[in-house]
């Protein structure tokens, strides 16, 4: 089993100077081997598909750099620009990591096919987290961890670690209330799946802009509409943003403050959620696809995204589960009988004709997320009980 632990760290002046000049070497050589990325990219492609009748001249080709061959580059850093020999080698390591991620990304797309944008160059400040790929417990003791070209840093230990869990990697973060230390923890004698996992005890919800969501067992919980509610306030609040110099602490301490209510209900509605149900069936939505509509603003203020995302890193934690089903049709289609029946989206009654239910419109469609969400399931358990 893997999780995550963050703890805000106390570091004195002279470290935080440490923190904040390793942060900027990082970003800087994240930007030049990015770089390298796009110059070779720039220099290979060509928009000609074939060859011409009178000459054909084909340019010889550059070696693509890769995470390995930027990596054996930094140590010739070092001896150029012996700064560098104050970042940790497998700190600076990872950076050629990172931007292989983000190039592949770009060019290949996940593990899904997805594609992401182009890599951007991170301007000064945008380049908030380094990252120990190695680290032995014994060096956070007593509300203190030893980090390696920094030294001992206060932690602030709100939460003791779980016994058997070992730390696997640290990342030390810079927000704008502070640092912070993330800790990558593994226990590979706890299932991942908890032992009395009951895959019939599920529910589907559909995620809406009235009803924050309406689930399956016919409960609600209404859009908080954060947003709206406070806009006077916002107006206000973000005026001081706006006066505030671009990329200060105070600038990002404002919007900070703005979102944290937000998060605070997702986390508290997941946690009510996956202390009912094992099985948690949501629809995969095209959320940056629905946020450029006119309702834009609206889905934006709910944060669909962001509470799934905690949805299912708590589940994952919990050895629970969150199915993502297909959302094609799931408001339009009866969940007693599987008719069709078209409707508006000001139409918030179901009313089936061929088998005469009326229902809630999102009730109905948490309905067919759950059928979906149990078919899918199923699906997965006895694809894996084949293979193995």
């Amino acid at each position: 089993m893997r999780t995550s632990y963050q703890y805000r760290l106390k570091p004195t002046k002279k470290q935080a100077e440490i923190i904040d000049n390793t942060l900027d070497m990082l970003r800087c050589q994240y930007n030049y081997q990015l770089a390298q990325r796009f110059d070779w990219y720039e220099n290979n492609r060509c928009p000609i598909d074939r060859c011409s009748l009178i000459v054909c001249h084909i340019p010889e080709l550059k070696d693509k750099p890769n995470r390995f061959s930027q990596q054996a580059t930094l140590t010739q850093l070092k001896k150029d620009r012996p700064w560098y020999k104050d970042i940790h080698s497998q700190v600076l390591q990872e950076v050629p990591k990172k931007v292989e991620i983000a190039f592949d990304r770009w060019l290949k797309g996940d593990a899904n096919g997805k594609r992401s944008g182009k890599p951007r160059f991170k301007s000064k400040g945008r380049y908030k987290t380094f990252t120990y790929p190695q680290f032995k417990k014994e060096h956070f003791q007593k509300a203190k961890i030893t980090l390696s070209k920094i030294g001992a840093v206060k932690v602030i230990v709100h939460r003791q670690i779980p016994d058997g869990f070992e730390i696997k990697t640290v990342s030390i973060t810079k927000k704008a209330d502070g640092y912070y230390v993330t800790l990558s923890l593994e226990d590979k004698t706890v299932p991942t799946v908890k032992p009395d996992f009951d895959s019939d005890n599920i529910v589907g919800i559909d995620v809406g802009l009235i009803d924050f969501y309406v689930a399956s067992d016919n409960s609600r919980i209404a859009a908080p509409k954060l947003l709206r509610k406070a806009e006077r306030t916002l107006k206000s609040a973000q005026r001081r943003v706006y006066r505030r110099k671009k990329g200060s602490n105070r600038r990002k301490k404002a919007n900070k403050k703005v979102a944290d209510t937000r998060k605070d209900f997702h986390f508290k509605t997941a946690n009510n959620l996956l202390k009912k149900y094992d099985v948690i069936a949501v629809e995969k939505l095209n959320i940056k696809g629905l946020a450029k509509t006119r309702l834009g603003k609206s889905i934006n203020d709910a944060g669909w995204g962001q509470f799934i995302s905690i949805l299912t890193v708590k589940a994952e934690n919990a050895g629970l589960r969150v199915i993502a089903v297909n959302p094609n049709g799931t408001s339009q289609e009866c969940s007693i009988c599987g008719t069709k029946v078209t409707k508006v989206l000001s139409e918030r009654v179901h009313n089936c004709p061929n088998c005469k239910v009326s229902l809630c419109r999102d009730l109905n469609a948490s309905l067919n997320i759950k059928n979906r969400g149990t078919h899918d399931l199923k699906a997965q358990i006895m694809s894996s009980s084949k293979s193995l």
